[in-house]
């Protein structure tokens, strides 16, 4: 088969990308090594970019969403700072759940990921294929990409690939030369568990910044039915010069930390814990290549602060579609054409990314973070500037600014 675009990947980056390609009139090939619905190890947590992105691929995306029982509305963040003290960053000030549509929600991969996969089987521009695992990528003479699989099955041959295949990508690593740099890159556990106590009416999303846990950090995210999504960070860097067993630790803290042990005392876990690898962006990659372009965590584009990757893997979904439609129509596969495409993507993140590299920074300092909750509490103006901070990048700005230290001091408007 000869298709001009062929998307590796079917998650949320390669979903977007065929969808946005499908809205624009092109056809693709998306092909997938599992057949959906599949599980993907996570923190399952949907922020407001990603409703904004599900917008812009249909207006009623949200709305659909919002009405499916496999996910639970989220109104804010806890976070719990080192020295125990609690920091609540509502999304919205002042929300009204009667009133208000939540900026954020909570959804399993496997369910959300097939949420758009359902999407992409109604579209008949989008040649989809499940169960087919491209591990060979030749380049041929005339400049397309020949794909195989292990057996040397000829799948198809493309005049431009888009990249979406996850953390583990050969291609990123091989072809596009993504090595794993242990201070960009982050290892991670999941585990899910049921009947957890003390979590949130409103499904705030817990970060716990456990001080001999740093600059790692754990958190606690609500789901449909009672369940609760578990699990731990740490960069790469850390987690080997410090010997942390994460799965220790992690057991650990559950059983032993005086916020947590008594909500776990008498909660199950459901199915094992799940390790996973998170390639960051806080170091700026090259996105593209000669006739290709590398999507969401397959570019190591998860925020190094948060560790959010769903949103930023949608985004680049986006400007994949529009640049591989653009080459098409020029017939140029070049990397200096598709640079656009790099250019495009660090328009949307790059600044966020900057910032929250120096915001993971700050967790190797719990005195800070301490200082800054504790002030928060009693600061209703501080508080609700760190709430816009989380939610909007320009009041995030306001870190690298004399006069939000001063807020910060001395509380004033």
């Amino acid at each position: 088969m000869e298709v001009d675009i062929c998307i590796l990947g079917a998650g949320p980056g390669g979903a977007t990308a065929a969808l946005h390609l499908a809205n624009a009139g092109h056809r693709c090939l998306l092909l997938d090594r599992a057949a959906f619905p599949r599980d993907k190890v996570c923190g399952d947590a949907l922020s407001g970019k990603v409703i904004n992105e599900l917008r812009r691929i249909g207006p009623e995306l949200p709305a659909r969403l919002t009405a499916a029982p496999m996910q639970v509305p989220s109104w804010g963040i806890d976070f719990f700072a080192p020295n125990g003290r609690r920091l609540g960053i509502p999304f919205k000030p002042d929300f009204d759940k009667t009133r208000d549509a939540a900026a954020g929600h909570i959804a399993k991969r496997i369910d959300f990921d097939n949420f758009l996969v359902e999407e992409v089987r109604l579209r008949p521009e989008i040649d989809f294929r499940e169960g087919l695992d491209i591990t060979q990528h030749e380049r041929l003479p005339d400049g397309r990409w020949r794909l195989r699989t292990a057996d040397g099955t000829t799948v198809a041959t493309a005049r431009v690939l888009l990249v979406a295949n996850g953390a583990q990508s050969a291609f990123a690593r091989q072809i596009a030369g993504h090595a794993l740099e242990p201070d960009h890159h982050c290892a991670g556990l999941r585990a899910y568990y049921d009947g957890v106590t003390g979590l949130s009416p409103d499904n705030f999303i817990e970060l716990h910044f456990i001080k001999d846990f740093l600059p790692g950090y754990l958190w606690v995210f609500p789901l449909p039915n009672g369940q609760a999504n578990v699990g731990v960070g740490m960069l790469t860097k850390a987690v080997s010069a410090r010997k942390v067993n994460l799965r220790e630790r992690l057991a650990e803290m559950l059983d032993t930390h005086p916020a947590l042990k008594e909500r776990f005392a008498g909660a199950t876990r459901l199915g094992p814990v799940r390790g996973f690898g998170l390639p960051l962006g806080s170091k700026r990659r090259a996105l593209s290549g000669d006739a290709y372009l590398l999507l969401g965590d397959a570019g190591s584009l998860i925020d190094p602060f948060s560790g959010e990757g769903i949103s930023h893997a949608m985004v680049s979904g986006r400007h994949a579609a529009d640049w591989a439609a653009q080459a098409v129509a020029a017939q140029d596969f070049s990397p200096d054409f598709l640079k656009q495409y790099d250019a495009a993507v660090y328009r949307r993140l790059g600044q966020e990314l900057r910032l929250s590299r120096a915001m993971q920074r700050l967790l190797n300092f719990p005195t800070l973070f301490n200082f800054i909750a504790n002030r928060a509490v009693n600061n209703p103006t501080l508080a609700e500037t760190l709430s816009s901070m989380f939610m909007d990048l320009d009041m995030r700005e306001r870190l690298r600014k004399p006069s939000f230290y001063v807020q910060l001091l001395f509380g004033g408007k």
